[in-house]
């Protein structure tokens, strides 16, 4: 569904990404760990196509992203990637259900089919009754349900989540946790997730550490 080959990246002087080499199987779960500094985050976005590598290729649900060029690689992205942040990045001004139709309107779907199906997501997370509330009116552990719901408007091919548990409670995490393992059964989703929490790391099929900007191991569930 996802593989990265020969990813290389630097700022400056500074080389973060030294050939990063991963590939992520269809409805497979993979954390990243490592520390602050180690490239998780850098890695995370360019593998959802918001950085550039300075060399190497990203591969996503069999299209190589790296050779589009601007226009279709902000319709592949819209399109083929749902990206969940630590601070949810909920427009304030917009209810829960105008944010989560915000990427469909941008695919270009009809107000009534987003709609349609930014409600049938809300009934997936028991947020039916937010669907009028603003950010401001929900717990933090709401906010990042609809901000998970939005990413999954548009059916993507992978979900990329950066520290999404990073501004929750011990109680919304473990909720949140539970969440990605339900979204995976029921929607076959598939999951790449940045976290520093061992908690959800370990929930994953697959943890691969990086050091240094290399990947110093990985490690099965099974493992």
């Amino acid at each position: 569904m996802l593989k990265a080959s020969n990813i290389h990246k630097s700022y400056g002087s500074v080389e973060v990404l030294k050939g990063i080499q991963l590939e992520v199987k269809k409805q497979e779960i993979v954390s990243i760990v490592g520390a602050s500094g180690a490239g998780k985050s850098t890695l995370l976005q360019i593998m959802g196509t918001i950085e550039k590598a300075d060399q190497g290729i990203v591969e996503i649900d069999g299209i190589r992203a790296t050779e589009l060029g601007d226009k279709a690689l902000s319709e592949f992205r819209n399109s083929k990637i749902g990206f969940v942040f630590q601070f949810h990045h909920l427009l304030p001004e917009f209810t829960a259900l105008e944010n989560i139709c915000i990427p469909a309107f941008i695919k270009g779907l009809s107000k009534k089919e987003a709609e349609k199906k930014a409600y049938e997501l809300l009934d997936f997370m028991n947020l039916t009754d937010r669907a009028d509330h603003k950010p401001s009116e929900m717990s933090g552990g709401e906010q990042q349900r609809i901000a998970i719901a939005r990413s999954l408007i548009n059916n993507p091919a992978v979900i990329l989540a950066d520290e999404p548990s990073g501004n929750l409670d011990s109680n919304a995490s473990q909720a949140l946790h539970q969440l990605f393992l339900k979204l995976r059964k029921e929607f076959g989703q598939t999951f790449v997730i940045v976290t520093h929490n061992k908690e959800l790391a370990n929930l994953a099929d697959r943890k691969v550490e990086i050091i240094d900007g290399i990947i110093f191991k990985e490690n099965n569930k099974a493992d």
